[in-house]
């Protein structure tokens, strides 16, 4: 067993190589199993798995400036590198807790992210189509 230690975003994650059989492997991440597919164009090339996984729920918000209305402002952060494949709100519109607020492809998986807290769109900080890295801010609700 091979085992591998990383740090992607200042996160640490040690991933070992547990069993691979034809193009599945089966990977611990943080003491977590996964089975990943393989891509059988990389056989003579140093693999690069991907790693399949379900989305809970996402990350919590940052608390941010003080809006004009005398409100907080949040950012509502990705909870993991992907692609957004739809937003669903727009500028000034009101969400609320659990609302689906944007799609998030991640991991051949699509996520559905949601409004961590009730209020009104202040900013969208990235279009459809935008990569997006774990942490990174989506929008803004105040």
């Amino acid at each position: 067993m091979k085992e591998y230690k990383f740090k992607v975003n200042g996160k640490d994650y040690t991933v070992s190589i547990d069993d691979v059989e034809e193009n599945i492997a089966t990977l611990k991440v943080n003491g977590v199993s996964h089975k990943v597919e393989l891509d059988k164009s990389m056989e003579v090339e140093p693999v690069k798995p991907t790693i399949q996984r379900q989305v809970a729920a996402p990350v919590p918000a940052v608390a941010a400036a003080p809006a004009a209305t005398g409100g907080v402002e949040r950012a509502l952060k990705s909870p993991l590198p992907g692609v957004v494949l739809d937003i669903r709100v727009s500028l000034g519109d009101t969400v609320k807790v659990g609302q689906k607020v944007m799609l998030l492809e991640a991991m051949k998986m699509e996520n559905d992210i949601e409004a961590d807290k009730d209020g009104v769109v202040k900013g969208i900080k990235v279009n459809k189509g935008d990569s997006v890295n774990e942490g990174d801010t989506l929008l803004i609700i105040g």
